[in-house]
C-alpha cells in the first residue's frame, strides 16, 4: 500500500462514524492532490495554441507558444520540422489547414532532436500523412525506443513518448529534397547526441534568405558534462557543436523552442506590419554566444 493510501486510510478511520461528510471530503481533497490536471503535465505555453503564419518564402510557423513546429510547402508536398508534444498534432493539423494547405500532404516529418517536446507527437502525424521519418543517426536508438534510449531521461517514464520507426537514417550534412527544396541537417549534439541544426534557403521580395533552425544548445539541469558513463564525449559535442553553429549564415533566426528567437515579441512587430520581424542576424550570434558561455560555466563547474 503505498503512502497516499496509508493517510487516506488513516484518515477515514479517525473520522467519527456520524461525520460521513468529513469523511467524503478528506477523501476527495486528498485524490484532487495525488491526480496531476493536464495543466501540471506541461510547462506553461506547450501545448497551448499560438496563430499559424507565414515566415518567408515557403516557410511557415505552425506550433504552439513555445515548442516551435515549421512546414516547408513544395509542389510534391510538404515536410514538417517537429512533431511536438501529443497535444500539439491537432493544433498542427490545424494550422496546416488555416494556411490554406493540406495536412495529409505531409510527406517528410523531421525533428530538432530526440526528446518528448519534439517528438511526441511523431508516431500520430505518421499514422495520419503516411510520412517518412528522418532523423539523425545517434538519435535514432532513442526515437524508436520512445525515450528508453536517451542516456539522462531513459529511466524516467515522465519522459517517454510513442516509439516511431525511421525511415531514413541521417549524418551530418546530409541533404533533405522535396519539391525543389534542400534543407541541409547540421550535428549540433551535446544537449542529445543527435541533435540537428537545420538550416535552408527561401527567397523573399526577390532576395535569397539564409535560415537557421538550432537544434537545442542547452545543458540541461543534471547533465553530467564530466565523466559520464552514458554519454563519454558529451562535452567535446558540445563544442564541436557550437562550433558548426558559429559558422553557419544566418538571415533568419529560428529555433526548436520560441523562447531562443524571441517568438512571441517577433511575432507582435510581424502582425503589425513588420515582415522582416524574424531576420535577426545578430541575436543569432548573440544567442550562440551566450550559450556557449553557459556551456563553458557548467563544464567548469563540473572540473
Amino acid at each position: 500500500m503505498g503512502i497516499l493510501a496509508k493517510r487516506i486510510v488513516y484518515l477515514v478511520v479517525r473520522t467519527p462514524a456520524n461525520r460521513p461528510r468529513t469523511a467524503l471530503i478528506v477523501l476527495l481533497t486528498l485524490f484532487a492532490y495525488a491526480m496531476p490536471s493536464q495543466a501540471q503535465r506541461l510547462p506553461p505555453g506547450w501545448g497551448q495554441p499560438f496563430p499559424p503564419f507565414h515566415i518567408a518564402g515557403n516557410l511557415y510557423y505552425v506550433g504552439d507558444q513555445d515548442l516551435a513546429s515549421y512546414i516547408v510547402v513544395t509542389n510534391q508536398g510538404i515536410i514538417l520540422i517537429n512533431s511536438g508534444v501529443k497535444e500539439d498534432v491537432p493544433l498542427i493539423e490545424k494550422g496546416v489547414e488555416q494556411l490554406g494547405f493540406h495536412y495529409k500532404d505531409i510527406k517528410i516529418l523531421l525533428i530538432s532532436h530526440a526528446h518528448y517536446d519534439h517528438a511526441e507527437g511523431s508516431a500520430q502525424i505518421i499514422k495520419d500523412t503516411h510520412a517518412r521519418y528522418y532523423v539523425m543517426e545517434a538519435d535514432v536508438p532513442t526515437v524508436e525506443s520512445g525515450g528508453k534510449d536517451d542516456f539522462q531521461y531513459g529511466h524516467n517514464t515522465r519522459f517517454h513518448f510513442p516509439a516511431a520507426k525511421v525511415d531514413r537514417i541521417l549524418h551530418d550534412g546530409d541533404n533533405v529534397e522535396l519539391g525543389g527544396s534542400v534543407l541541409v541537417a547540421h550535428l549540433t549534439a551535446g544537449h542529445t547526441k543527435g541533435t540537428t541544426t537545420w538550416t535552408t534557403e527561401v527567397t523573399e521580395g526577390g532576395k535569397v534568405l539564409h535560415v537557421v533552425i538550432v537544434g537545442s544548445p542547452n545543458v540541461n539541469p543534471g547533465y553530467k558534462l564530466v565523466g559520464n558513463k552514458q554519454y563519454p564525449h558529451i562535452a567535446d559535442d558540445y563544442k564541436q557543436g557550437f562550433a558548426v553553429m558559429k559558422n553557419l549564415p544566418c538571415d533568419i533566426f529560428l529555433g526548436s523552442h520560441g523562447s531562443y528567437f524571441g517568438l512571441k515579441e517577433k511575432y507582435a512587430k510581424w502582425s503589425a506590419g513588420d515582415k522582416n520581424a524574424f531576420i535577426d542576424p545578430t541575436g543569432y550570434r548573440t544567442f550562440v554566444e551566450q550559450r556557449e558561455e553557459q556551456f563553458e560555466l557548467a563544464l567548469k563547474k563540473q572540473q
